[in-house]
């Protein structure tokens, strides 16, 4: 049989997870890493990149909405899911996401975003005629007060729900760590460290892209890029780099030194079939590569252009380098048997319900979905609003 060394069981010839799963990860991790740096601003006060306060929730929001869909697709049956909620199972891990997902979109960042624009939403109203007047009115859900006593109670909840948020992003993407991490059966997965590891990569790819979609928009506007913003928020995206790099190397080490009986089969795997998706773009390329030129920035200074080109290309690695860590962690995980013995290849169809296709689609629709909200709820701070704490 092709693709195949040694014994493997019948049932483990083909994936059960595909590059659908593949996304659901690198999904929600864009989420939870796009409001740690939303918060930034709100909680800690880093008032230079206020510019991509906004921003960062609304590419929360729409990455988020996009989120459960590549697990949807994958099971067949998406109207299935509305039996999480009626019948809750407390004890399944995969259950209760349903929940914390449910939460974080609806209490949270929803509320969040609300009380952040409610001022602006009826400056709009006011402004705005026909469909998009009824749009905006609908928005303010009746209330048009925007006194400066009512934008400082708006200000305070909005700081509490960023409070809250915090933990919570961190629970929305540290499930899913959990959830390969408590897998025993597969030594690929199974290691404390991995909602951890899960939690900072997430953490590294939301702040790389919010980074790259603020200098697109500046771009696209044809608005000169704060440069102080950029140098933080690439300071901040250097710092959590090195973090995650860290933590993956221990999680290495510790393997090597544990060497169970899995231990040469993981070995010779990542030497042959995971060689290029492990060693070349995840490590070499994706991260090596993104934390030198961040490096470099934070001991040498360079022009505003040149920072700028270093920042584009290290944050576009980066994701690139977390993509392949999670393609790395979910297909790798299932190319080999549970003797040990035998591997399979996976082979990714294009057209078909779980193959390239529907995957581009749903990495598409996100940003679709942000243009249309950056078009309805314009975040570049043109006009003043309530001052955060």
């Amino acid at each position: 049989m092709p693709g195949v060394d040694g014994f493997i069981y019948p049932n483990e010839l083909e994936l059960q997870w595909s590059v659908l799963i593949v996304l659901y990860p690198f999904v929600t991790g864009l989420v939870a890493g796009a409001f740690i740096l939303a918060s930034l601003e709100r909680v800690f006060n880093v008032a230079a990149v206020k510019p991509t306060y906004r921003l960062a929730l609304l590419t929360a929001l729409a990455f988020l909405l996009v989120a459960p869909l590549p697990l949807q697709m994958h099971l067949g049956h998406p109207e299935r899911s509305f039996a999480m909620f009626l019948t809750p199972h407390r004890e399944s891990a995969m259950a209760m996401f349903g929940f914390v997902y449910l939460w974080y979109l609806m209490v949270v960042l929803l509320l969040e975003i609300w009380f952040d624009y409610r001022r602006d939403i009826v400056l709009m109203k006011q402004r705005s005629t026909g469909l998009l007047r009824w749009f905006y009115s609908v928005l303010t859900l009746g209330s048009d007060n925007i006194s400066p006593g009512a934008l400082r109670v708006d200000d305070r909840i909005g700081y509490v729900l960023t409070i809250i948020g915090i933990p919570s992003a961190f629970l929305l993407h540290g499930y899913v760590g959990f959830i390969f991490g408590s897998i025993k059966a597969n030594p690929w997965w199974s290691t404390p460290l991995m909602p951890i590891v899960f939690l900072f990569s997430a953490i590294v790819s939301g702040i790389a892209a919010v980074m790259l979609i603020y200098v697109a928009s500046c771009k696209l506007r044809r608005v000169e890029v704060d440069m102080l913003c950029l140098d933080t928020i690439a300071r901040y995206l250097f710092y959590v780099f090195v973090v995650d790099f860290s933590l993956e190397s221990l999680d290495l080490i510790h393997r090597m030194y544990e060497s169970d009986e899995s231990f040469r089969a993981l070995d010779f795997m990542v030497k042959t079939r995971l060689f290029t998706s492990q060693i070349v773009v995840q490590i070499i390329i994706g991260t090596l590569v993104p934390l030198a030129l961040l490096a470099i920035v934070q001991v040498k200074h360079f022009a505003d252009a040149t920072r700028r080109w270093m920042y584009v290309t290290a944050g576009s690695l980066a994701i690139v380098g977390i993509l392949a860590m999670r393609w790395n962690v979910v297909i790798g995980g299932q190319l080999f048997s549970k003797s040990f013995l035998g591997y399979t290849t996976y082979k990714m169809g294009f057209a078909t319900r779980e193959g390239l296709l529907p995957a581009l689609i749903v990495m598409a629709l996100p940003f679709a979905i942000l243009i249309v909200l950056l078009r309805l709820l314009p975040p570049w701070g043109d006009e003043p609003h309530a001052a955060h704490h």
